[in-house]
């Protein structure tokens, strides 16, 4: 682990105080009205209270109408006669979130790194999600390693998944805030999505906070199968400059050991780089639509906790969706 500054560069570096700072006001009262879910109004599905992908509650004899895919067969063979299984909603619903913090992210030029945004839009869902009760936990993909946290509801390992956060936005930099050459690859974001998913269950909400800048078809395809137990929010970190160039002059752009010019002059080099960031935040948005997930776009220079407001994310729910088991895999 890298040598920590005493006191980091604000922007660069995320504290556990500037963590503990984005709570939201009291307004943001959890994930579902009244705190614990009953009825669930922000993620992909609106849960019931009975219904496939919950609790198992008893079997009964099947009925016209019931899904053949609940049907119990244990208890039909016993029996003889048809039965089918009713769920339970469960009295709480576990959150779980990646916070992609990776070389990819320490880079910005508004307000923050995308890395710092993502840490504080972490931190603003698991305070949300700890006023309404529910158990919080996740993956976080620094430049050095994964960390992984169970979901809790203890306001002690809520504060350790807090400073994890904090500290993964330093790994990679040394003492003045400048990246170091790394000693070994970094974690994949489908690494961290696989992780994720073996730790969901059946009604988890799951926050995947990224610029999803290595979404190869693997990743694609863990997100996909975490999209088939948990309802995902797909959360698109970016900079404005990633978006478009300025309107003209060069441009120093370094890594902190390399230094390159960016020719703004030149239309045809402005179109090419608004086109790419185009293409790959359609590839994002068109996935998640796919798959019956959410899609917001986070951009450094905003404030999370105002466009991650429980009110909010409802709004960012898809216009069209798929039934639960109809999601593709």
């Amino acid at each position: 682990m890298n040598t920590r500054p005493a006191r980091p560069l604000a922007g660069i570096v995320a504290t556990l105080e500037d963590l503990i700072a984005a709570r939201p006001d009291g307004t943001a009262g959890g994930f579902a009205p009244g705190g614990r879910v009953r009825t669930h109004q922000i993620g992909t599905y609106r849960s019931t209270h009975q219904g496939r992908g919950m609790e198992f509650d008893e079997a009964r004899i099947y009925q016209p109408g019931d899904d053949i895919r609940t049907i119990d067969w244990r208890v039909t063979a016993r029996t003889g006669k048809v039965h089918t299984k009713l769920f339970q909603e469960e009295r709480e619903r576990p959150v779980l979130i990646l916070a992609d913090v990776r070389t990819a992210m320490q880079f910005g030029t508004r307000t923050c790194f995308k890395s710092v945004l993502t840490a504080e839009a972490a931190a603003v869902l698991t305070w949300v999600a700890l006023a309404g009760s529910d158990r919080v936990g996740g993956v976080v993909l620094s430049p050095l390693r994964v960390l992984q946290h169970r979901p809790q509801r203890s306001r002690a390992r809520i504060l350790a998944f807090i400073r994890d956060l904090a500290e993964a936005t330093a790994d990679g930099l040394d003492a003045e805030g400048e990246p170091v050459p790394l000693a070994a690859p970094e974690p994949t974001l489908a690494e961290g999505l696989a992780r994720l998913r073996l730790t969901a269950r059946p009604g988890t909400l799951a926050f995947v906070i990224s610029d999803f800048h290595d979404l190869d078809a693997v990743a694609a395809k863990e997100l996909g199968r975490l999209g088939q137990t948990a309802h995902v929010t797909n959360i698109f970190v970016h900079d404005r400059l990633e978006a478009e160039l300025p309107a003209a002059g060069r441009y120093p752009v370094s890594d902190g050991t390399a230094v390159a010019m960016i020719d703004a002059d030149s239309r045809t080099v402005r179109h090419t780089h608004a086109a790419r960031f185009a293409a790959q935040r359609a590839a994002i948005e068109d996935l998640s639509r796919q798959r019956g997930m959410n899609f917001l776009p986070l951009e450094t220079g905003t404030r999370p906790g105002e466009l991650l407001h429980p009110e909010r994310l409802v709004r960012a729910r898809p216009a069209g969706r798929a039934a639960a088991g109809e999601r593709a895999a």
